[in-house]
């Protein structure tokens, strides 16, 4: 796999902590994988379960979209690499 210096979805440069995303969930037969900033994986996976991502979010187009990477991708312009904050999953309630 070519290493590139940005994150796949928010195109920011990357910063010491990358995380790999499979496009298509491991546990639905997936095996490409792509660099992402921690913030940004666990974004993805708080919007959308595996069998969303394996159907209809396999590629990194159809995930930039969504109304809600979108807005976060704006959100995070201009922030640092390796800039980080906890994630609210979908309806903004945590599990406990």
């Amino acid at each position: 796999m070519e290493q590139k210096n940005t994150c796949s979805l928010c195109d920011r440069p990357l910063g010491q902590a990358v995380e790999m995303h499979h496009l298509i969930p491991k546990s639905q037969g997936g095996r490409e994988v792509i660099a992402l900033h921690p913030i940004c994986h666990r974004k993805i996976h708080a919007l959308f379960n595996e069998k969303e991502l394996a159907r209809r979010f396999s590629t990194i187009e159809a995930l930039r979209q969504t109304e809600e990477i979108k807005r976060f991708i704006a959100w995070l312009e201009g922030k640092p690499a390796d800039f980080y904050r906890r994630t609210e999953p979908k309806g903004g309630k945590r599990r406990r």
